[in-house]
């Protein structure tokens, strides 16, 4: 399992465990402890959907601070609505203003606590500067690619909506799959995502052209890749450009 999975089960499995001993270490109730582990899983669950669909890849790069920031805001509204929820109806305390007021600040600093510790544990972005090992196998992604590509070098991957658009010496297609699950089957390729809708082997690129603060990488087949300036910093030290 790669990419994207990888990182949610490391996430998961983390803030299920920091929140089972804090329940434990915090009371003798085993419900006590079960309603930590729930409020766990459902903080971890929508950071997971806002990491993954509206925090701009480039933040995960440049400015984590930011990234941590949206997350644990995006966290905390629902996941205070159900800590009140568990304190009126299971503990029976009284819905009040200044309950609310003590609730949202301990909400998001658990939230942000628990955001840093999923950056802590999640996966590194795949890039695949290094040459495969001798004799390794051929990468996964290869299989993938429609009969009359068979044997073609690939000189990129481009996101479209809910497809990828693969650049190769013998043409074009589409795929249906997400480029961070291509990205992990490119692994042994020597490449690099260059923006947050391509991938780029280095092997490809025939010429590299910077204006206005953002590079362009030409492909053997005339394509134009962009470099967002999350990636350009580790594309400029790997000797891309």
């Amino acid at each position: 399992m790669t990419g994207f999975r990888a990182t949610a089960i490391r996430v998961v499995l983390a803030c299920l465990a920091v929140s089972a001993v804090i329940g434990v270490s915090r009371s003798t109730s085993l419900e006590a402890t079960a309603e930590w582990v729930v409020q766990a899983l459902l903080g971890a669950s929508i950071g997971l959907a806002v990491a993954r669909w509206l925090t701009p890849a480039a933040w995960f790069h440049n400015r984590l601070w930011a990234a941590a920031l949206l997350i644990a805001s995006a966290v905390t509204l629902p996941l205070a609505t159900v800590v009140l929820a568990c304190l009126v109806v299971l503990h029976h305390a009284a819905l009040s203003r200044s309950l609310v007021v003590q609730v949202l600040p301990a909400v998001f600093g658990s939230s942000l606590m628990m955001t840093a510790l999923a950056f802590l544990v999640r996966r590194a972005p795949t890039q695949t500067y290094a040459s495969p090992a001798p004799h390794s196998r051929p990468p996964k992604f290869l299989d993938r690619l429609p009969p009359r590509l068979a044997g073609a070098e690939i000189y990129a991957v481009e996101a479209e909506d809910h497809y990828l658009r693969v650049h190769t010496s013998l043409g074009q297609d589409l795929i249906l799959m997400r480029l961070g699950d291509a990205i992990g089957e490119l692994q042994g390729v020597e490449g690099a995502q260059t923006h947050r809708s391509w991938w780029v082997a280095k092997s490809a690129v025939t010429n590299a052209e910077r204006a206005d603060g953002r590079a362009t990488l030409t492909l053997k087949d005339g394509a134009e890749a962009p470099v967002s300036r999350g990636f350009a910093k580790q594309l400029r030290a790997a000797g891309w450009f």
